[in-house]
């Protein structure tokens, strides 16, 4: 991974924890219990945007949201296996490039 890409890849990374403890240090998973959340860097609001878009982070009362659990759980789940694909194609790809090189 390139230096550019890597920092994208840790400043996602951050703004995922920081979106998620944030409702989860306030015990925000349930209406009941729905907290505000202000974005600090764009990162986060793309981020908190896209928890919104999926129905992980569900609107509470007047502006406030919290975390569905479940859906939370469901949309971690689906993100490891879309990398474990992502792996696995690349290691495909680079056995193909070394058996290629084996073989030439």
């Amino acid at each position: 991974m390139g230096g550019a890409s890597a920092g994208v890849a840790a400043a996602m990374a951050r703004a995922r924890r920081r979106v998620i403890s944030h409702f989860m240090s306030r015990n925000a998973v349930t209406p009941e219990n729905a907290v505000s959340f202000t974005p600090e860097r764009r990162m986060e609001r793309k981020f908190f945007d896209r928890l919104r878009e999926k129905g992980v982070l569900a609107p509470g009362e007047a502006g406030t949201y919290y975390l569905d659990a479940p859906k939370l759980d469901a949309y971690q789940q689906s993100r490891r296996k879309r990398m474990g694909i992502a792996l696995a194609g690349l290691a495909a790809a680079l056995a193909a490039g070394v058996g290629i090189g084996l073989l030439g």
